[in-house]
């Protein structure tokens, strides 16, 4: 009989009756352990989230499922026995419903967290000699750079990261699976007005061992310029003024963003020696999307050193767009979806161990840099039992997005996201669901702060695998099919720039196939304009340079140009580059007129490498001293095409007596091979902030070195015209770009003919 009912025919005192009724709960608190000890009995609910897991019940089946990053755990209520990542984990004290509630001892979740079941992440017993410094090891080179009598008082770090060892021996110190031997030492670069101060820190003898200053150059832009900025133009007078006449008496609704001013010769007016940005404004209107609401023909020009505004460019008047344009949907009504699914029961196929990642035959190091993100290295595939080497190191080189309208506001505007602004240092944190599927691995990242300080980013990558279609299938008539699922693994990082948000994916397939995937999305950088539909009078000149995506506004056309810098070591460092032309011959022999047949010719030089892609001919990362079984030199195809919507970046549209192509070329060619020169890391040069001449590539080919049966860098250039379009507005759905990297005689068959098992037997 229930405690109510049997209460009900019992006269009590309101006291008495309250504590009968609350015995249940008391005794809920209580489960009795094995040997005996009262325990600890919480919400379920409550007892993961405190670990930071989740709890998903299903109420048909009664199985309660607990997830944590790797973690997959299943429960059923009053059983002594539960699933972690599979296999079975006998517990101390069974889960018990009460209430329709969940209740779990204040020991479950050490018992699943520290079962040793989830083999995910494993210790790392030989340190990988790329890994990134650490939080403790940031704060040395800190400390040793601050004391040192040559040191600015304001320390401003735009960069302060793992020198590289020497390649040849990593890559010895790696297959060999053995400690290395070499200093660990760390770069760093201050900035203190018109200079740079580099330099390198000695971790184990605590000194500077290099300091440079090098003058008349510019840095990145760094977090604290932001906050200057919208400080400096809130005390601005001059600026204050220009609001006012276009009816802003207010200048706390102002959102200001910080530009590179570029540089044209001095055609603009502005001195190469002075440190400064300019500033196009947005008015915040309330409803979460200043982007929407552009300050037209108006720019202010700051000088960073002296904090204040030393010009303002106030052009004709445009009336701020002020319609509502939120992007979130909370001015709309959202449907609600079926939960959608992916989960891996029996644990991942991958395993971590430091920052060294298994899977199948894969194996990689994985870090985050301040400047270029996402970086994978000592890339080998383990085939017939020997790990053979593909790619000593791959991340974005640099990319640049050069707008193409003309006009006050808008002609300086060629943003080198990374060079200038630092990609890394602008990733963003990731949700599980959404910005990745829900068996995503989530990896924090620890980099240097612009102080110099440790910065640890949550979730700032993550790796997660897939299924993409069949890998191959064929039907036999009369006989059993055979087909199999392609799997790929996928390491995601995204970064934030402003309005911009782009996510970048690297792809790796048992076949050997290394894709690289760049999405853009986020808001489009757009234009105040004056005519509001196509048929106004000022429609034909407003959409000169762009198209009218919404009333008021036109997205202006860009580009968007990835730059991928691949070091590849194809079954090692002695690399060619190959040219195979499909051709159409004359064929004297026979009925048939002609034939196809393929040039094949070597690439020699440096400057010879340098092209235009052209999707009809095959280019190849060679290797001739090795061969496979049929006698071919095993090579990597190199396919730096482009997809979706919008027309494939060939170039880069300018002019060429444009000031941008003698600073810049990387954007014109979307091949480039150059000789293995530790120091060339950029497309774009180490600080191209301001700067005058390309100090990238064009100076990386301009001595001509020789590229055959050398230690080759591919240079991989790749991107999108990017043509608006009204389903583009508010918010940009992602639009994706391809690199591909595709084994090429590499193997000697079909590579995921016979499917491996777990990687955890083969590392």
């Amino acid at each position: 009989m229930k405690l109510n009912t049997l209460m009900n025919g019992i006269k009590l005192n309101t006291q008495l009756k309250a504590y009968l009724l609350s015995l249940p709960m008391l005794m809920m608190g209580q489960q009795a352990l094995a040997h005996g000890q009262a325990a600890e009995m919480l919400p379920l609910q409550q007892a993961m989230q405190a670990v930071g897991a989740t709890v998903e019940h299903d109420r048909y089946s009664g199985i309660y499922t607990i997830s944590k990053n790797s973690t997959y755990v299943k429960v059923k209520a009053d059983a002594a026995s539960i699933l972690v990542n599979g296999q079975p984990l006998n517990i101390t004290v069974p889960v018990i419903e009460k209430n329709g509630q969940a209740y779990a001892s204040s020991t479950l979740a050490n018992e699943i967290f520290q079962s040793g079941l989830d083999q995910t992440f494993v210790a790392e017993t030989v340190p990988h000699p790329l890994n990134s410094l650490s939080a403790n090891e940031i704060s040395q080179v800190r400390a040793i750079v601050a004391a040192d009598r040559r040191a600015p008082k304001l320390l401003r770090f735009s960069r302060l990261a793992l020198k590289a060892p020497d390649k040849y021996q990593v890559w010895n110190d790696v297959l060999a699976n053995k400690p290395s031997k070499q200093l660990r030492e760390a770069n760093f670069s201050l900035l203190q007005g018109n200079q740079i101060i580099e330099g390198v820190v000695n971790l184990k003898t605590n000194k500077v061992t290099e300091w440079r200053v090098i003058k008349d150059t510019h840095g990145m832009v760094l977090l604290d310029d932001f906050e200057l900025v919208q400080k400096v133009i809130k005390e601005s007078p001059e600026f204050a003024a220009a609001l006012k006449k276009r009816g802003i008496s207010d200048p706390n609704k102002v959102v200001a963003t910080p530009l590179t001013v570029g540089y044209f010769g001095g055609e603009d007016g502005l001195s190469k020696e002075f440190n400064y940005l300019k500033i196009v404004s947005y008015l915040d209107v309330g409803d979460g999307n200043y982007w929407a609401h552009p300050i037209e023909n108006l720019v202010a020009v700051v000088d960073l050193d002296q904090k204040k505004v030393v010009k303002v460019e106030d052009g004709d008047l445009v009336p701020i767009p002020m319609a509502a344009r939120p992007y979130d949907g909370r001015d709309r009504q959202v449907s609600k979806t079926k939960p959608l699914r992916i989960t891996e029961p029996e644990g991942k196929n991958f395993q971590v161990s430091g920052q060294y990642v298994h899977w199948n035959n894969w194996c990689f190091h994985v870090a985050l840099d301040s400047r270029v993100g996402l970086q994978l290295s000592t890339v080998s595939y383990k085939d017939k039992g020997v790990k053979r080497k593909i790619m000593y190191s791959g991340n974005l080189g640099g990319m640049i997005v050069p707008y193409g309208d003309p006009d006050l506001g808008w002609y300086f505007k060629s943003y080198l996201d990374s060079g200038d602004y630092g990609m890394g240092t602008l990733t963003a944190s990731l949700d599980r669901g959404t910005d990745v599927p829900e068996n995503a691995v989530m990896f924090d990242a620890v980099i240097a702060d612009y102080q110099g300080n440790p910065m640890t980013i949550p979730r700032a990558f993550a790796i997660f695998e897939r299924y993409a279609n069949p890998d191959y299938k064929h039907q036999e008539m009369g006989q059993a099919n055979v087909s199999v699922a392609r799997r790929e693994l996928v390491v995601r990082w995204v970064s934030t720039i402003g309005n911009y948000d782009y996510i970048f994916d690297w792809v790796l397939a048992e076949n050997g196939t290394i894709g690289i995937n760049a999405g853009a999305s986020g808001i489009e950088a757009v234009k105040g304009v004056k005519a509001k539909t196509m048929h106004d009078l000022t429609a034909k000149e407003d959409t000169r340079y762009g198209t009218l995506i919404d009333h008021n506004i036109v997205g202006t056309t860009h580009q968007h140009i990835y730059n991928f810098r691949l070091d590849l070591d194809v079954d090692g460092d002695k690399n060619s580059f190959t040219h195979m032309n499909p051709v159409v011959n004359r064929n004297d022999k026979g009925i048939r007129k002609s034939a196809m047949e393929i040039e094949t010719s070597k690439v020699t030089t440096e400057q010879a490498a340098s092209e235009k892609f052209d999707p009809s001919t095959i280019r190849l990362i060679s290797n001739d001293n090795v061969e496979n079984a049929m006698g071919n030199p095993v090579s990597y195809q190199l396919i730096p095409f482009a997809g979706g919507t919008h027309p494939i970046a060939k170039g880069a549209n300018f002019s060429a007596d444009e000031w941008l192509f003698k600073r810049l070329n990387f954007m014109d060619k979307q091949i480039w091979v150059t000789k293995y020169n530790p120091n060339e890391l950029y497309p774009d040069g180490e600080y191209p902030n301001r700067s005058s001449h390309d100090t990238g590539l064009g100076q990386f080919t301009g001595n001509n070195d020789n590229i055959e049966n050398q230690d080759l860098v591919v240079w991989l250039t790749t991107g999108t015209t990017h043509v608006a379009r009204s389903e583009e507005w508010p918010m940009m759905p992602t639009e994706w770009v391809n690199v591909l990297l595709k084994p090429w005689n590499f193997f000697d068959q079909t590579p995921s003919l016979k499917q491996n098992e777990s990687n955890k037997s083969h590392h």
